[in-house]
């Protein structure tokens, strides 16, 4: 392969989930579907939180954050491969590759950053009860959120800026449907050593951290629950935490699941197949997840739809 200087590649082209034109359509509005109950669902949460006063606690703050997150985070993919099918083009800038990953690494991160936010206040809520709303206060909360907009954008430009200074082939095809940092590092014909450096550290930082803090909050949220003498109060206890458990399941399950396809096929396809369940699938159950195992939510959206 020829390499090139990045600086002057135009544009790469995307080849999606499958080149086979008979399943384009089918493709198309399965994800136009999927995106759009996605946005509908989650914006609808965001409503039925700020509307409802009953739910201005710090549990549906995160919930409101995270359900913003994930209509950014679909919303950063999807729509580049609804226009790519319906133009029947499969090219995407250069700048507007780097940008897409970009966002893409920014709302990831983000999500892992809420979630484990999450963990912690079902933390607090359940093993400090009584201590609940001093620590849990609007402006560790607020501070909280914060730190993790801020953080992300930083960490997703590292990645960025290492990204471009890359020099690529003349084999510019990603096989994909966005560009996904790994797949942009694999394209370049220049040394990656410390992309790939970067990238597992900040994988195992970012991964493992977050996930640490998560696994110790429920041991000690498992832990009280067992405390409880009646039956009626545990279950009381854990409905509070059910909803986020299943996420956090759902979050690190499919990314789980997407590293495993990848190793164990090194098939890029596969591995684009595979992101669907994590770009695509997880940010539209959320909505459901939450509406479905809680009653707040529930009332509060029967509330707002009522209107």
């Amino acid at each position: 392969m020829e390499p090139g200087n990045g600086t002057q590649i135009s544009e790469f082209l995307l080849l999606g989930l499958s080149q086979a034109l008979e399943l384009q359509s089918l493709i198309f509005g399965l994800f136009l579907s999927m995106y759009l109950i996605t946005v509908l669902g989650n914006l609808l949460i965001i409503l039925a939180v700020s509307s409802d006063s009953h739910l201005h606690t710090p549990m549906y703050f995160f919930l409101s954050n995270l359900s913003l997150v994930d209509i950014c985070f679909t919303s950063t993919t999807v729509p580049k491969m609804l226009v790519n099918i319906q133009t029947q083009s499969k090219v995407i800038t250069y700048e507007g590759c780097i940008t897409q990953m970009w966002f893409y690494i920014l709302f990831t991160v983000l999500d892992d950053f809420i979630l484990t936010i999450m963990a912690y206040d079902r933390f607090v809520a359940i093993c400090h009860p009584l201590h609940y709303t001093v620590i849990m206060n609007a402006r560790l909360c607020g501070l909280l959120v914060l730190v993790s907009w801020i953080m992300s954008p930083m960490i997703s430009l590292l990645h960025s800026l290492m990204v471009l200074k890359l020099s690529f082939c003349s084999d510019l095809e990603i096989p994909h449907f966005f560009c996904e940092l790994n797949q942009m590092v694999q394209l370049a014909c220049s040394d990656t050593f410390y992309n790939n450096i970067m990238i597992y550290f900040l994988s195992v930082l970012l991964g493992g951290g977050p996930l640490a803090g998560i696994i110790y909050s429920y041991s000690k949220i498992i832990s009280s629950i067992r405390g409880i003498p009646s039956a009626q109060g545990k279950y009381k206890a854990f409905s509070t935490c059910g909803s986020h458990l299943s996420v956090v399941s759902l979050f690190y399950g499919t990314s789980l699941g997407i590293y495993l396809s990848s190793a164990a096929t090194h098939s890029s396809h596969s591995s684009a197949t595979a992101s669907v369940m994590y770009t695509v699938v997880t940010p539209m159950l959320n909505p459901f997840i939450y509406s479905l195992r809680n009653n707040d939510i529930k009332r509060a959206l029967k509330r707002f739809i009522g209107k």
